[in-house]
C-alpha cells in the first residue's frame, strides 16, 4: 500500500504535482487545480430552494489503510491529514497522480511501473459540506460512480453498493432527516472496477488502462436544497415542421413530487422560449406527478418562425431556455433550468441500407472522429473545448463516443459550437458480455439487466434536450438481444427520447429495431490511400463507423516527451519491437504493418527525424484520401457513402496510433490531411480512376470555377498541364467531374508530383492540393482481408521523393493579440531559382525555447510551393499559452531545412535552405 505521510509533506508534494500536470498538459486539470485537502475544505450549501451545490473534492484513502468503522470515518470531524486530496470528479489514479505519488504515467513506460494491487480493495471518498437551515430538504444527487458504493452520511448509511453500482446510474438520496446544522459528512467506499464485470468503462485496445481500472467518482456529487415540492425531470420536446421549418411545437413535461407526509397544492410557473407557463396541482403525501403543458393547453408553445439549430457550417446555433418554479402559498419550494435546442435529426436506410442522416430536411454526410477522454478520465473544460474546436477546424461535423459518455459540459460545449455528437454504449467488455461471447465481458446477471436499463433511463434523461446529440448507440460492436433491446427502448421511450436509436456501430440487426445501417469492416491498421476507393469493406460506401490506417505518428517535438531515447532508437529502427505507446492488443503491439510500409513506399529511414518526417507525408496523403474518398462518393446514384468516422479522432493519452492530433493538440500530417479534404470547395484527385472532382460541401452551387491540373517530376520538370474552365457543382456534398489524368505521360517519372489549383470566377485561388504519386500502384490482396486490415503485396514507389533537391524558402512573420487572442501571420515563399518545388513546408508556432505553442489553429498548413510562390497563413492562438515568451515559427518540410524566425513585429525575411 501507499506510505501515510505527514501533513506538511503531502501538502507540499501536491504543489510540486500541480506544477507538473501544468507543464504535462495544455491546461491544468479541475481536479488538481482545486483539490480538497482533508476536512479544511468544506462545500457551503445554500439553503435556498432550487439551489443545487456540487461538492468541491474529497479525502480519499484506501480501505486497506483505515481500520476505523464506515459510522466513524462518515461522521464530522473524523481525521484526515494524512489522505489524499481529490478534485471534485476524481478517480483514485488522478487524484494520487496529481498529488504527486507517482511520476507522469504518459513518459517511456512509467505506467506500467505502477502497482494494481492498492486498487484491488474498495478505497474511501470523504467530504464535507455545511449547511444553515436543515428545515429545508436535503437530497444527494449523482451519477458517475466507478464501479460501486456504499454511501454514507454522519456516520449512517443511505445507501448500499448493490444499489449504487454502474457508472452511467443516477441516484437521488433523500437524507434530509440526517442533515444537522453546521458540518455534515458523506463518505462513499468505493469498490474496486473490473470492466468485464462491471457496467463502467474500459479501455480494450485504445490505450495502456489505468491500473486503477478507473475506479472512483468522475461525475459531480450535488447537495441539492428546497421545500415540501421537488421539481424534477424537466424537459422539452420539440417537432420542428420540415422542410418548411416555419414552426415548431414545444411539449414541456416535468415531474412535481411531494415529499412531505401532508397533501400540498403546488403551483408550477415559468417560462419557455419566452412563453409564460402556469398550472396548479394538488399532490397527495408523498405523490409524484407530470405536469405536461402542451400547444392544445399553452397555444403559445405553437412557434412561429422559430430559431433553428443547425450543425456548424449549415447554419446558427441558437438556444433556448426552460425554467420553471414550483409553490406553495407564494413560496418557492424547488426550481428547475433546461436548455435546448429546436431541430429535427432523421436516419432512415437508403436503398442500400445504409443510415443516411439528415438535420433539418438536410441530408449531410457525417464526417467525424471517434472521442476519447483523458486516460485517468479527468475533466478539463478548457482542454475539451479546445478540442472540439479542433474538430470545427478540420471541417467535421461529428463525434462519435464509444462508451466514455462526457459530463454535461461536453454536450453544453457541442450545442454551442454545432458539433454532432454520436454516444452510445462501448464493445467487448460486460457491456456485450450477453450478446459478444467472442470477447471477455462477463454473462450478465439479473442484476445487471436492471443496472444496464436504469443506465439507460440517466443518460437519455441527461442527453434529451442537447440539440448537438443525434442519435444513441445501444450496441457496438453487437446489437442487443430482444430483452436489453426492449429494456432500453423503453427507458428512452419514458424519457421522450426524439431522435434515431440505431442498434449497433457494426452491420448487426436488433428485433425491434432492424439493421444498424452501419458498418464496421475496419481497417484499423495501414491500407494505401487508394484503399478508400473500392467500394467494399472499409472503403468509401455506407457508413463506416470506425475506421483508419491505423498509426499516427506524432511531431518529433511531442516523441521526445513521451520516449526516451533508447526507445526512439527502438521506434524507427525495430519495427518488430512492442511498443508501448500504441496498444496492450497483440493485433496492434507493433508497428510492423505500418513500416514496412513506409520503407516500401518511401525508403528505409536514415534517422528518427527521416522517420517522423515521412511518417508526416504518409499520414498526410492517408488520412486526406479516407475522407476525400467518402467525399466524392456521397452523392453517388449508386452506393454512396453516408458517414464515416475516423478512429479515432484523438488519444487519451500519449499514443503512436488512432489520433488526428497528439495528447498535447499537436498537428502533423494526418491533422492537416484531414484539413485539407474538408475543406468547404475542393479540387481532388481520385485514386481509382484518376479523375480530378471538384466538391462542393457548401449549400449553396457554385459556378465559373477553373480547375488545372499540372504534372511534374520530383525535380520540378513540368510533364503535363491542363486547365477545365466553366467548372459548376452544385451544393450539399455534390461533385463535378472536370477531367481524367492520362494512364501515361511520356517522360514521367516512377514517383511524381500532381498540382491541382481551383480558381473561382475572379481568379482566386479558392483550393490548392497536391499529391506524391506513382506509376506503379499500391496492390492490395483482397481475399486476405481480415477485420483489421487488407494486405498490401506490392508498394507504390514514392522513393523518387528523397531525391528532391533542397529548396530556399524564405518567411516572414508578424503578430497581433486584443482580448486575450493573439494572431500570427507567417508568409512563406520559394525563392529558389530552379524548378524543385518545396514539398509540404510545415510551419510551427514556437515560444522562445523552440517548444509548440498549443493549441493553435492554422488557416493552412504543410503546403507546397514552387519555385517563386508564396502563401500567407494566420495561426490563432491564447496569448495565455505564450507563457510570456516572444512568439516565434518554426519552418521546415520535406526538403527544406528547418529554422526559426521571429515572429513580433516585421522582421527582415530569413532564407532557410541546406546551405
Amino acid at each position: 500500500m501507499f506510505p501515510r505521510r505527514a501533513p506538511g509533506h503531502r501538502l507540499a508534494t501536491a504543489a510540486v504535482a500541480l506544477g507538473l500536470l501544468c507543464s504535462l498538459n495544455t491546461s491544468a486539470w479541475a481536479g488538481a487545480r482545486d483539490p480538497a485537502h482533508g476536512t479544511a475544505r468544506i462545500t457551503r450549501v445554500p439553503s435556498a430552494a432550487g439551489s443545487a451545490t456540487p461538492l468541491s473534492g474529497y479525502a480519499i484513502r484506501s480501505t486497506a489503510d483505515v481500520s476505523d468503522s464506515a459510522a466513524a470515518v462518515s461522521s464530522p470531524g473524523y481525521p484526515t491529514a494524512d489522505w489524499y486530496p481529490a478534485g471534485a470528479r476524481s478517480t483514485v489514479l488522478a487524484a494520487l497522480l496529481a498529488d504527486g505519488v507517482h511520476p507522469d504515467p504518459f513518459v517511456s513506460t512509467n505506467q506500467q511501473k505502477i502497482p494494481k494491487a492498492p486498487f484491488q480493495v474498495p478505497w474511501w471518498y470523504r467530504s464535507d459540506f455545511s449547511v444553515a437551515d436543515p428545515a429545508q430538504r436535503t437530497y444527494l444527487d449523482f451519477s458517475g460512480v466507478i464501479s460501486a458504493a456504499d454511501v454514507y452520511l454522519n456516520g449512517r448509511q443511505v445507501a448500499t453498493a448493490a444499489d449504487v453500482t454502474g457508472a452511467y446510474t443516477r441516484h437521488e438520496l433523500d437524507v434530509t432527516s440526517l442533515v444537522r446544522s453546521g458540518t455534515n459528512t458523506v463518505a462513499f467506499r468505493v469498490q474496486p472496477n473490473n470492466p468485464n464485470k462491471n457496467l463502467t468503462m474500459g479501455w480494450l485496445d485504445w490505450l495502456q488502462p489505468p491500473p486503477d481500472q478507473n475506479m472512483g467518482i468522475v461525475r459531480d456529487v450535488v447537495v441539492r436544497r428546497g421545500g415540501p415540492v421537488a421539481l424534477r425531470d424537466a424537459h422539452v420536446v420539440t417537432k420542428l415542421a420540415v422542410p418548411s421549418l416555419a414552426t415548431a411545437d414545444l411539449t414541456v413535461q416535468a415531474q412535481a413530487r411531494n415529499d412531505s407526509d401532508a397533501p400540498v397544492t403546488a403551483d408550477v410557473s415559468g417560462t419557455v422560449a419566452g412563453v409564460a407557463l402556469t398550472r396548479s396541482v394538488r399532490l397527495a403525501a408523498h405523490q409524484a406527478t407530470t405536469v405536461t403543458f402542451t400547444p392544445a393547453d399553452t397555444p403559445g408553445l405553437h412557434l412561429a418562425s422559430p430559431k433553428v439549430w443547425w450543425p456548424a457550417g449549415m447554419g446558427g446555433q441558437p438556444l433556448y431556455d426552460l425554467d420553471l418554479t414550483a409553490s406553495i402559498a407564494g413560496t418557492a419550494s424547488d426550481t428547475a433550468h433546461e436548455t435546448f435546442g429546436i431541430r429535427d435529426v432523421r436516419a432512415p436506410l437508403n436503398s442500400d441500407g445504409a443510415r443516411q442522416y439528415s438535420v433539418n430536411g438536410r441530408r449531410l454526410l457525417i464526417k467525424g472522429g471517434g472521442w476519447s477522454p483523458d486516460e485517468f478520465l479527468r475533466w478539463d473544460r478548457a482542454y475539451a473545448e479546445d478540442r472540439l474546436k479542433y474538430a470545427l477546424d478540420l471541417g467535421l461535423n461529428a463525434i462519435r463516443l464509444e462508451g466514455h459518455i462526457e459530463p454535461d459540459e461536453f454536450f453544453d460545449l457541442a450545442d454551442r459550437l454545432g458539433v454532432l455528437t454520436l454516444p452510445g454504449w462501448e464493445c467487448c467488455d460486460k457491456w456485450e458480455g450477453q450478446t459478444n461471447p467472442g470477447e471477455s465481458g462477463e454473462k450478465w446477471t439479473a442484476a445487471d439487466y436492471r443496472v444496464a436499463q436504469a443506465s439507460m433511463a440517466a443518460e437519455a434523461a441527461r442527453l434529451r434536450d442537447h440539440p448537438s446529440v443525434v442519435s444513441f448507440l445501444i450496441g457496438s460492436d453487437a446489437a442487443p438481444d430482444a430483452t436489453i433491446e426492449k429494456n432500453y427502448l423503453d427507458a428512452l421511450d419514458a424519457a421522450g427520447w426524439s431522435v434515431p436509436v440505431v442498434p449497433a456501430a457494426s452491420d448487426k440487426s436488433a428485433p425491434q429495431l432492424g439493421s444498424s445501417g452501419l458498418k464496421m469492416t475496419g481497417p484499423y491498421d495501414w491500407v494505401p490511400p487508394g484503399y478508400w476507393y473500392a467500394k467494399r469493406e472499409g472503403g468509401a460506401t455506407g457508413f463506416n463507423s470506425e475506421t483508419s490506417a491505423g498509426p499516427d505518428i506524432p511531431t518529433l517535438d511531442t516523441l521526445r516527451r513521451m520516449m526516451t531515447p533508447a526507445e526512439l532508437d527502438t521506434l524507427w529502427q525495430n519495427p518488430d519491437a512492442k511498443q508501448y505507446h500504441r496498444s496492450p492488443s497483440a493485433t496492434f503491439g507493433t508497428l510492423k504493418v505500418y513500416d514496412a510500409a513506409l520503407t516500401g513506399r518511401y525508403g528505409a529511414p536514415k534517422s528518427l527525424a527521416d522517420y517522423v518526417r515521412k511518417a508526416q507525408l504518409a499520414q498526410y496523403e492517408n488520412v486526406r484520401a479516407q475522407y476525400e474518398a467518402y467525399e466524392r462518393n456521397q452523392t453517388d446514384a449508386s452506393k454512396p457513402s453516408t458517414g464515416v468516422i475516423y478512429w479515432m479522432f484523438n488519444s487519451g493519452w500519449t499514443s503512436l496510433h488512432w489520433q488526428l492530433m497528439d495528447r498535447y493538440l499537436d498537428q502533423g500530417g494526418a491533422y492537416f490531411g484531414a484539413k485539407k479534404a474538408n475543406e468547404p470547395l475542393h479540387v481532388q484527385y481520385s485514386y481509382d480512376d484518376r479523375s480530378v472532382a471538384v466538391v462542393n460541401n457548401r449549400h449553396t452551387p457554385v459556378s465559373g470555377l477553373t480547375a488545372r491540373a499540372t504534372l511534374f517530376t520530383p525535380d520540378g520538370t513540368q510533364k503535363y498541364d491542363k486547365t477545365v474552365t466553366g467548372v459548376s457543382v452544385r451544393g450539399d456534398g455534390a461533385h463535378s467531374t472536370v477531367l481524367t489524368l492520362p494512364a501515361s505521360v511520356t517522360g514521367l517519372t516512377s514517383t511524381y508530383l500532381a498540382r491541382l489549383v481551383l480558381t473561382d470566377a475572379d481568379g482566386k485561388e479558392v483550393s490548392r492540393n497536391v499529391y506524391w504519386l506513382s506509376t506503379r500502384p499500391d496492390t492490395l490482396d483482397w481475399t486476405k482481408t481480415d477485420w483489421w486490415h487488407t494486405p498490401t503485396t506490392s508498394y507504390a514507389d514514392l522513393s523518387g521523393l528523397s531525391s528532391m533537391a533542397q529548396v530556399p524558402v524564405t518567411a516572414t512573420a508578424s503578430t497581433t493579440g486584443k482580448d486575450g487572442t493573439s494572431t500570427t501571420t507567417v508568409t512563406v515563399r520559394n525563392s529558389g531559382a530552379g524548378k524543385t518545388p518545396a514539398l509540404l513546408t510545415d510551419v510551427h508556432l514556437v515560444d522562445a525555447d523552440g517548444h509548440p505553442v498549443l493549441p493553435v489553429r492554422w488557416s493552412d498548413n504543410e503546403v507546397s510551393l514552387w519555385p517563386g510562390e508564396s502563401a500567407t497563413l494566420t495561426a490563432t492562438y491564447r496569448t495565455a499559452d505564450l507563457h510570456g515568451s516572444t512568439p516565434q515559427v518554426r519552418v521546415s518540410g520535406w526538403n527544406a531545412v528547418e529554422r526559426t524566425v521571429p515572429a513580433g513585429p516585421p522582421e527582415p525575411s530569413v532564407t532557410l535552405s541546406s546551405r
